[in-house]
Parts: structure tokens; sequence; C-alpha cells
């Protein structure tokens, strides 16, 4: 092998060692700042990083290689398609930090919006419910009926089955904002009955 072949070579060895690190950056990325939803898990986070370097490797790199090639035409066409997959793996993790970092605040706000239907219904129930679900005012359980305005939240009785729920409608005022909704828990909400 000649020198001027091994140069090119170790010069265009970055796809590889890039896909691993960025891979491994993008599962921090969606576990610290998800894109979509509220979290992720590290493992989830690194699947969809590896599935999407892998699609930008294999669906854009032939492409970036012939760009790359265009500009620099003493480059070799292996050499090209490396420089353009790392650059792709690259775009890859800038793209997933975008979307993280833009998600973020609408997570952040729909947790706000949770802490305040939680705190309204807990002043609700601490005033208005019998003796027995007032004692559980600490482990009260949330049901978003529609984020960020609507939002279900139940306290358990002494007897583990009974339950007072007010639904919580956080565009009215405060003082206006709750109403009682029955003893029926949220977990049949989640299954699809009541």
């Amino acid at each position: 092998m000649s020198l001027t072949r091994i140069r090119w070579r170790l010069r265009g060895a970055w796809l590889w060692p890039s896909f691993v690190v960025l891979s491994l950056i993008d599962a921090a990325i969606i576990h610290a700042l998800p894109p979509a939803g509220d979290s992720a898990t590290w493992v989830a986070g690194w699947l969809a990083g590896f599935v999407a370097n892998l699609i930008a490797v294999a669906f854009l790199g032939r492409l970036g290689g012939r760009i790359v090639r265009r500009l620099r035409r003493d480059m070799p066409v292996v050499v090209a398609r490396d420089y353009a997959g790392a650059v792709m793996t690259l775009a890859i993790t800038a793209a997933l930090l975008a979307a993280g970092l833009s998600h973020h605040q609408t997570v952040r706000a729909d947790r706000a919006a949770l802490q305040d239907a939680t705190a309204r219904a807990e002043a609700f129930i601490g005033a208005h419910a019998p003796a027995a679900f007032q004692r559980n005012l600490r482990t009260l359980d949330t049901y978003p009926l529609q984020i960020p305005v609507l939002y279900r939240v139940c306290a358990t009785g002494s007897a583990a089955a009974r339950y007072y729920c007010v639904v919580v409608d956080r565009s009215k005022p405060f003082g206006a904002s709750v109403r009682y909704a029955g003893s029926e828990p949220n977990w049949v909400l989640g299954q699809g009955g009541y």
C-alpha cells in the first residue's frame, strides 16, 4: 500500500469513531432533553440515536460523498464518503439537541401546569372533602384530561377502595376552577371506562 493511500485512510477514518461516540452523546441528549414526551430511557435514547445515525450514513453518506468529491477531486471516493458520513452523524446530534432544547420549554410548562392543578385540587379537597380524604392530600393521583388545562385529581380515603375526585380547569380563576367529579378512580379513565 502506498504512503499516499495510507495517509488518506488515516485522514478519512473518522466515520465509525464519530458514529460510536455521537450515538452515545445522542443517548445522553435524548435522555436529558427528549425531543418528544416527558422522558426517555438511556437505552431508548441510544437506540434512537443509533438508528438515526445509521439511516443518515446509509442514505445520505453517498450523496454527501459526491458533494465532497466535487469540492475535492483529489480525494478518494471512500474517504469522501467517510467525511460526509461523519458530518451526517454530527448533523443528527445537532438536530437532536435543537429538538430537545425547543421541546424542553413545553415539558417545563406541562410540569408547572400539573403542579398548579395539583395545588388547586389539594386546596379544594382540603376545604370540601370529608375528613377521611383530607388526611391523604400528599398522595393525590392526577390524571391529565387535556394538557395543560384540564386535570382530574383523586384522593384516597381511609379504605383504599374509596376515592374523592375533582376536575381542575386551569382556564378559570383559582376559586372557580375546581369541581367535584365523583368517586371513580383515575385508573378507570386510563382504561377507557367511566
